[in-house]
């Protein structure tokens, strides 16, 4: 399983710590945030990373290095200050040819405690070009942004317009893509958002869902930061 790591943005929420250091390794209880996360990667599978870096890039580089000390081998792509939004990485790395025919997305401030191995089985048995793994939210953890039926994501929608469908699930962060999607509805050197991508997606219904029940931590606010050091102490 190859998963890219989204990992270009300022972190402006998380100043004054994202001053000198890039979100990714702001320490959880005195550990780089990088390390938790491609822990979990490695233990669930996950053999290839691509980083996709912008701010502060270098940092993220000295820290992973190639991956090996987490058995992982990582390639990185390298948006410096011209960052293409989070679809617009996408395809910078598919044209920087370090895309797999199929790959994971992850948010590079998102801590989440689930198995990978069936929502790749879920991905494989959909034989549609993207999977999002979805939380029943109804407004518990941020504004809930998708309607779900039949194992389809039928509306994602994080632009907070008004919509007739009701709105109970929430993107949990992890999504799986086939690269043919990004080359096909991804233009090439534009700033382009995955919220977009799936809301087009979602309306063409090939846009499956996977049900996760397990909340999600992030560090991308001084809460979610606070929220994860409990967790992974316990």
């Amino acid at each position: 399983m190859q998963c890219v790591i989204l990992a270009g943005g300022r972190g402006e929420r998380m100043r004054p710590l994202t001053d000198s250091i890039p979100k990714a390794l702001i320490p959880v209880n005195g550990v780089p945030f990088a390390s938790h996360q491609l822990d979990r990667l490695a233990r669930e599978g996950v053999d290839h990373v691509v980083y996709s870096i912008g701010y502060r890039g270098d940092l993220v580089r000295e820290h992973v290095g190639d991956g090996g000390r987490w058995g992982l081998a990582v390639d990185y792509v390298d948006e410096g200050d011209k960052l293409r939004g989070t679809a617009g990485a996408l395809r910078f790395a598919l044209d920087e040819g370090v895309l797999r025919d199929r790959f994971f997305v992850l948010y590079g401030d998102s801590y989440l405690p689930i198995a990978l191995g069936p929502v790749w089985k879920a991905f494989d048995e959909a034989r549609l070009p993207a999977l999002m793994t979805v939380l029943r939210n109804e407004g518990r953890w941020d504004r809930s942004n998708a309607a779900v039926e039949d194992r389809l994501v039928t509306i994602h929608d994080k632009s907070g317009a008004d919509t007739n469908e009701p709105l109970d699930w929430i993107d949990y962060g992890l999504s799986a893509l086939q690269r043919s999607v990004v080359e096909a509805r991804v233009p090439a050197g534009e700033a382009a958002d995955l919220a977009d991508l799936f809301r087009e997606l979602s309306a063409d219904r090939l846009l499956g869902a996977f049900e996760v029940e397990e909340r999600f931590f992030e560090i991308g606010s001084p809460t979610g930061l606070s929220e994860l050091e409990r967790y992974l102490r316990t």
